[in-house]
């Protein structure tokens, strides 16, 4: 039985008084919770995140790294740096991080390698913009998106990547693909694995839904079978909807 994640991806949002200020209004009313949450945030609010965090059940992750230990790569941040200070998790490949700053999905592979070299977990994002949703060709592009982040990991490896299906046009748009439509992509995905990996891998797998998730419709998409919690974006910046999410 696979658990449900909760993650929070606050994208550039939040200063380090108002992360600690969130955490300390958060963590009570998701102690009981048996879901898994993460709260993804920003470079300069995860130390203070991770001080805060701890002795709750709030887990703690960032929102990119680069795929190189160190080097010349003026304003980046690696995965050694982010293991060094005890972040769990790493966002991979978000839309956002694709259109405004070129990643491909090779890019997010070598990410993606990295992150399991030293020891970070990743959160993997895949997602059809809307005109390829139009097209009909979604299915192929976000199995092919998936297929290229897993390409050479072991078995152990792709059981313990999360994916984030998040259909680009309901990122921040106010628009949530129906709860029927995120199961039948994630299916996809989950199908794609199938294919490379095996049913036993693609079984264990946590594959969320992201785009404008609230309180209001997490409940239908996360009672979907093959949909494992999600990666919630502008709800998560408000601890009492964010906490009814996770609950």
């Amino acid at each position: 039985m696979r658990k449900k994640v909760i993650a929070g991806n606050w994208k550039m949002n939040m200063l380090p008084n108002e992360t600690i200020a969130f955490i300390e209004n958060l963590a009570p009313l998701v102690k009981n919770t048996e879901h898994e949450i993460i709260l993804c945030v920003p470079y300069t609010d995860l130390f203070y995140a991770l001080l805060t965090a701890q002795g709750t059940n709030i887990k703690i992750g960032a929102q990119n790294m680069h795929f190189e230990d160190k080097g010349a790569y003026t304003g980046e941040v690696s995965g050694k740096m982010l293991k060094s200070i005890n972040v769990e998790y790493v966002i991979i490949g978000h839309s956002e991080r694709r259109q405004y700053f070129g990643e491909t999905d090779e890019i997010v592979n070598k990410k993606i390698k990295k992150a399991f070299e030293v020891g970070l977990k990743p959160i993997v994002c895949v997602g059809e913009t809307l005109e390829q949703r139009e097209e009909g060709n979604w299915a192929d592009i976000i199995t092919n998106q998936t297929e290229i982040a897993l390409k050479d990991l072991t078995d152990n490896q792709v059981e313990n990547t999360i994916i984030a299906y998040e259909p680009i046009w309901a990122i921040g748009t106010g628009k949530t693909a129906t709860a029927e439509d995120a199961e039948n992509a994630i299916l996809e995905i989950r199908n794609k694995i199938v294919k490379i990996y095996g049913q036993e891998v693609a079984n264990r797998v946590i594959i969320q839904y992201g785009g404008s998730v609230k309180s209001s419709n997490s409940k239908e998409l996360f009672s979907m079978p093959d949909i494992d919690g999600g990666l919630v974006g502008g709800a998560s910046l408000e601890p009492e909807e964010f906490s009814k999410i996770c609950q």
